[in-house]
């Protein structure tokens, strides 16, 4: 069976230094062009989508508030906004913005998703994002957050505010997606002659009531042309399983690791995600500008295509469905991907030498996405 691949979009690369590599656009960053060219590279090479990274805060090598580096790439533009921008420009592949769900308000989130499945027809995704750094919720002002870093990570009083984050987002992505079937498929008439544009009956209201969400609905936006945008989301923890998304991004460091992950997170679909340097010296020219090798909570490939061919396949033999690459570099190891890394694999027959579908949920061989409002019809 044929894997599945995506590349995860952040600035100038993952790397703290890539913005200094001799083939880095950093000039570029905020411009429209350097993120069509991003996109259009990973659509040539047939990838099932790109993610794209986005926070409520300035990037930072520390948890628990800002670094004070200023060698580093500080800033950045709305993950959304750029999805939006590029989809009437790119054909086929995926978008799949970060969008935070803690902070923001699943009901503007819901209209946003929906109306990018309608500029990509039917392209998009959204991967959830749950933030508990104290220094964003400052910028909301809603709620204090404590402060604490991962070494505090199993203190229980710790562990009980990140369960409760992780609840709180579970509730969130279920009142979107209850908003997004508020329109059955066929409301709309658009009658003309009798006047009628809508079919009242085929509105629905959701009526959602928990302990952090009171919402009436219905949406504002028809309903999308997927119905259900592919919900995505990174997680390193059991409650991560637990939020009702279709793909779950995990971050094995090892074939075993991988099918014991996969086992856990079914029935979502599972990407694993690797940081990739295709080029042997270029991690090591980067953590010396930058003073520091580079870790990721991810594993780092650093080699040449043909090993990470190599790595790809005996983890797609493990039960990885796919995988979501972070290049080190921008945009170099993301065309080193689509050049050097999926002609091998397509000569192994584990990857589409072309597009089949024309959605996302196509891509990824996700079923239609049916209505939970919508009428049956009962006959006798």
């Amino acid at each position: 069976m044929s894997l599945h691949l995506a590349v995860a979009l952040d600035g100038a690369g993952w790397h703290p230094a890539a913005w200094r590599d001799p083939s880095a656009r950093p000039g570029e960053l905020f411009s429209p062009e350097y993120w069509l060219d991003l996109v259009r590279i990973a659509e040539r090479g047939k990838l099932d989508f790109v993610t794209i990274e986005d926070s409520l805060g300035l990037q930072s090598g520390r948890y628990d508030g800002l670094d004070g580096r200023a060698d580093h790439v500080k800033g950045r533009l709305d993950a959304l906004l750029i999805a939006a921008r590029v989809a009437p420009v790119t054909t086929h592949i995926g978008l799949v913005p970060t969008v935070t769900v803690t902070h923001t308000e699943p009901f503007h989130v819901s209209t946003q998703l929906a109306t990018l499945d309608y500029l990509s027809t039917g392209r998009a995704g959204w991967r959830a994002q749950v933030s508990g750094r104290a220094g964003e919720a400052a910028h909301f002002g809603h709620r204090t957050f404590p402060a604490f870093d991962p070494a505090t990570l199993a203190e229980p009083a710790v562990q009980a505010f990140i369960a409760e984050l992780f609840a709180e987002a579970a509730d969130h992505i279920e009142v979107v997606r209850r908003l997004w079937d508020s329109w059955e498929d066929d409301a709309e008439i658009r009658d003309v002659a009798t006047g009628r544009f809508v079919d009242r009956d085929k509105l629905h209201y959701i009526d959602f009531t928990g302990e952090r969400f009171s919402v009436k609905g219905p949406s504002i936006t028809p309903r999308p042309p997927q119905g259900q945008p592919v919900v995505t989301a990174l997680t390193h923890t059991p409650l991560g399983y637990r939020l009702g998304v279709d793909l779950l991004y995990v971050t094995p460091a090892s074939a075993q690791d991988a099918a014991a992950l996969v086992a856990a997170a079914r029935p979502a679909r599972v990407f694993a995600d690797v940081v990739v340097f295709l080029d042997p010296d270029r991690k090591a020219r980067l953590d010396e500008l930058d003073g520091a090798s580079y870790t990721s909570d991810a594993h780092i490939y650093v080699g040449d295509a043909a090993g990470l061919a190599e790595l790809l396949l005996s983890w797609h033999d493990a039960g990885v469905d796919g995988f979501r690459l972070r290049p080190g570099v921008l945009p170099a190891d993301l065309t080193a991907v689509v050049e050097d890394l999926v002609p091998l694999l397509r000569a192994r027959g584990a990857f589409r030498t072309d597009y089949t579908a024309t959605t996302l949920r196509g891509h990824l061989g996700l079923p239609a996405a049916l209505n939970r409002y919508a009428r049956t019809e009962v006959t006798a």
